[in-house]
């Protein structure tokens, strides 16, 4: 089950998304998370489906890597559908069975996931493409100007080791489910009560575990003298190169366009399906 981790673990490899700023990847996620939540439509959404699956052309991930890392996903989804499905009541009211079902509740459910589909594909893209100590330099440096009222190196050491951290968590948690199951602890079947006792053998050594590695990374970076406070120099680099520019061009453009066209309400749907019929009469 250990292998089944991907969001948060680097894949060696030299990809264009490998070779890229890690400055300039983290400018672009940012970007495209924000591209993401504006309303645009099923234009809008097909758009951004492309450029998601473009990247993964240039990052040379694996489809099943993705698929992987959207397995947490699907649980939020089903939360967010019955809690549409008891909330909203706008739309078409299907019946089915004894239970009325509105359509908004489903297309709103469907955009939720759809979103979420990006954003962890995005993220996955990017841990997988960036090493944590680059993660580290870049948040630093774009950071840096906030030197007089936080220490940034701070702040971009405990986001790295917090991405460094999750397939770690998640190993250790599919190693202790499977001793706790080797028990006789069932973490599927069972009344409310006899779950939640399940979950507290789950969480309880689990925290443990957390805190000790915790301990043993805060001695292994005593051990070498390692002072967050001191002036510091770098053997790594940064370089920033015209493919940088080109690719922070590319998205911030993608941003503005999509935050333009939704300040002007411009109906690109009503657009698409105009010149659509417009070219099947044509034909």
């Amino acid at each position: 089950m250990g292998n089944n981790i991907t969001l948060g673990k680097y894949i060696p490899n030299d990809t264009f998304f490998h070779r890229l700023d890690p400055r300039c990847k983290i400018i672009l996620l940012f970007s495209f998370m924000i591209t993401i939540f504006i309303q645009l439509g099923i234009v809008g959404y097909i758009v951004l489906g492309l450029v998601t699956l473009v990247c993964f052309i240039l990052s040379k991930i694996k489809i099943i890597t993705i698929i992987k890392s959207l397995k947490p996903m699907w649980f939020m989804v089903v939360f967010i559908f019955i809690v549409n499905l008891l909330v909203v009541k706008d739309g078409t009211p299907w019946r089915i069975w004894k239970i009325t079902i509105y359509s908004e509740a489903v297309f709103s459910t469907l955009r939720v996931a759809y979103r979420l589909i990006l954003l962890i594909s995005t993220s996955t893209i990017f841990t997988a493409t960036t090493k944590p100590l680059d993660i580290t330099i870049a948040i630093e440096d774009l950071f840096g100007f906030l030197k007089k009222v936080v220490n940034v190196h701070i702040l971009s050491m405990v986001i790295s080791i917090a991405l460094r951290f999750i397939p770690t968590i998640l190993d250790e948690t599919y190693r202790i489910m499977r001793a706790q199951a080797s028990r006789g602890v069932d973490f599927v079947h069972g009344k409310l009560k006899e779950k939640a006792v399940a979950i507290t053998s789950l969480i309880i050594p689990l925290f443990i575990s957390a805190f000790s590695r915790s301990a043993d990374l805060a001695d292994a970076m005593e051990a070498r003298s390692y002072n967050p406070y001191a002036k510091r120099t770098r053997y790594r680099k940064l370089k920033w190169h015209f493919k940088d520019t080109i690719m922070l061009f590319l998205t911030l453009g993608l941003m503005i366009a999509f935050i333009v066209l939704s300040a002007l309400k411009v109906p690109l749907d009503s657009i698409l399906l105009g010149w659509l019929i417009w070219d099947i009469n044509v034909l």
